[in-house]
């Protein structure tokens, strides 16, 4: 059977799109942002997603502590793909050879390049008696570009034993470069693509697709069978990942999967890149414990409240029973707060807890229902603010003493002019007007009319001091009772929503 044109095959990308350099510390300050976050959240986030986001996290640290000089490359693949006979083949040894069992698919096997890669192996679970190192010395020339590189031969995704989907699951968020290995009767495997593809569309410039065992197939139904994977590929949300057409037994195209190999080998942080990737992952799947949007808390809100509380309570209508008892001459009893309508003191609380909890999830929602006062500590908060405003004193000596010594010049000037009269008639009166008891009563009048004026000018301002001071008050508790939890839990939101990346 001829080669199959491959130059239509989209390439291997050396970089992903947007893709900046990273490192080590970089990763870890985002993983740590995202595991503190996590912690600041016990409640809001459920247990079902941020226990599995803990152990990804971990998984992730430990991977980076290894450091970021090995690419691990996987082959997975269903039973009878060939991935074993694919994995001999690449790394033209044989495990009979060096005293090991041959490769098979219960129990992950590695190949390595290079320098020692025990200590990844072991974080990656493989024992030790199915490990292979090819060392420089015994490398043909062609093996030294591959320095570096751990060959992994994983498990079969579709075995009916447990244990053997358990480390394909985990094996998958580790691996810096995916290869799936297909046969041609299995390609379309809902196993494949519904359990594992579809949902790798973030890595896809980190995959390969190997059809595999071709040289079972006449070279007419080739074309055909490289369209369908495709189509499926496209299908899962995979149209940049590369398909190649190989067999093991034939050595159709080994050489050029040796060469992709060896690119994604040079290729730069590798490891980073599959840390990158995995904590990509990891905030996609938290980030429905998030509000989408930003959410704040409302500066009206405090306002607000603190009018119906002032209502509640009686507050402005004692501001006003002030205001119009203290203008009066004679003593008038000033209104006394009322205890705060449990109804109307409820209502406040209602409101505010659904306005500040719109656009948050339901669990940050209860979560912020029970950060702030309960209804009945706020109406107790109320009275007690209330209460401890004093009511001012009905008296103010210089004032009373300047009505009423007015008022004393106007009946002192007025029982002159009637003694006048009395003595020397009316006519005589007119003829010779008494300037001074006109003096004093027109002096009289006019401290009366200003002990009015600033007896009216106390009252608007003893009454203005209590509003103010009840409304102080009750700002205060508004700010300690609801406010200031309710901005806790928005700071927790927004810091969660920074981790994932919001």
């Amino acid at each position: 059977m001829s080669q199959p044109d491959i130059s239509s095959t989209p390439p291997a990308s050396t970089a992903q799109p947007g893709f900046e350099a990273l490192d080590a510390a970089h990763l870890d300050t985002r993983l740590n942002a995202v595991r503190d976050a996590l912690l600041m959240c016990p409640t809001e986030v459920p247990a079902s997603l941020s226990i599995p986001a803990h152990k990804a996290l971990d998984a992730v640290a430990q991977r980076l502590a290894l450091g970021v000089d090995h690419t691990v490359i996987a082959l997975f693949g269903g039973t009878g793909s060939g991935k074993s006979s694919l994995f001999n083949a690449l790394t033209q040894l044989n495990f009979a050879d060096v005293g090991a069992r041959r490769p098979t698919t219960s129990r992950a096997a590695a190949c390595s390049w290079g320098d020692d890669a025990g200590p990844l192996l072991d974080f990656l679970g493989v024992s030790s008696e199915r490990r292979i190192r090819r060392d420089s010395i015994l490398d043909a020339e062609d093996q030294g570009s591959m320095s570096g590189l751990v060959l992994l031969d994983v498990p079969d995704y579709d075995s009916v034993t447990t244990e053997h989907s358990l480390q394909v699951d985990r094996l998958v968020p580790l691996a810096d470069i995916l290869v799936w290995v297909v046969d041609p009767q299995k390609y379309a495997d809902a196993a494949l693509h519904d359990g594992y593809l579809r949902g790798l569309g973030a890595r896809q410039e980190d995959m390969l697709v190997l059809v595999n065992q071709v040289d079972t197939l006449p070279e007419s139904g080739l074309a055909s069978l490289l369209d369908d994977v495709g189509s499926l590929l496209k299908e899962d949300g995979l149209s940049r990942v590369q398909v190649l057409p190989v067999s093991a037994v034939r050595g159709d195209n080994l050489d050029v999967v040796r060469d992709l190999l060896r690119q994604r080998v040079a290729r730069e942080s590798n490891a980073a890149r599959t840390a990158s990737a995995e904590l990509d992952a990891i905030t996609r799947r938290l980030r429905p414990t998030v509000a989408k949007g930003k959410v704040e808390l409302n500066a009206d809100l405090t306002e607000d409240t603190t009018k119906v509380l002032l209502q509640a309570s009686g507050a402005q209508a004692v501001e006003d029973s002030v205001r119009a008892g203290l203008s009066k001459v004679l003593p008038r009893a000033l209104a006394r707060p009322e205890p705060p309508s449990r109804t109307a003191v409820a209502s406040a609380h209602s409101t505010w807890v659904h306005r500040t909890s719109q656009g948050l999830p339901p669990a940050w929602a209860r979560s912020m229902e029970s950060s702030v006062v309960p209804p009945e500590t706020l109406t107790g908060q109320t009275a007690e603010a209330v209460g401890s405003v004093p009511l001012p004193g009905h008296r103010q000596p210089a004032i009373d003493l300047l009505w009423w010594g007015g008022l004393l010049l106007v009946l002192g000037g007025l029982s002159w002019l009637v003694a006048s009269v009395a003595r020397t008639g009316v006519q005589a009166l007119l003829n010779s007007v008494e300037i001074v008891p006109v003096c004093v009563i027109v002096l009289g009048i006019m401290a009366a009319l200003l002990a009015a004026a600033r007896r009216r000018s106390r009252a608007r301002r003893e009454a203005e001091r209590y509003g103010q001071q009840v409304r102080a008050r009750l700002e205060a508790v508004v700010e300690r009772g609801l406010s200031r939890p309710a901005a806790e839990v928005l700071k927790k939101h927004r810091t969660l929503q920074a981790a994932l990346g919001l």
